[in-house]
């Protein structure tokens, strides 16, 4: 009966996929939020540095 078996183990993997989504997120709530602020100012600042070397770039046209 190989396709029963097929099912078993795809139901293995299954629940060993779903255990990992479960556990993704560790952080509290505050952590979550400091974690995001920093994120948010890292992109701030790649935004303007973006910026700038867009401007520096038109000003050599």
């Amino acid at each position: 009966m190989t396709r029963g078996n097929q099912r078993d183990q795809d139901r293995i993997k299954n629940q060993k996929k779903a255990q990992k989504k479960k556990t993704a997120n560790s952080l509290s709530g505050t952590q979550f939020q400091q974690k995001k602020e920093s994120d948010a100012e890292i992109m701030r600042r790649k935004q303007a540095n973006a910026d700038a070397s867009k401007a520096g770039s038109d000003k050599k046209k």
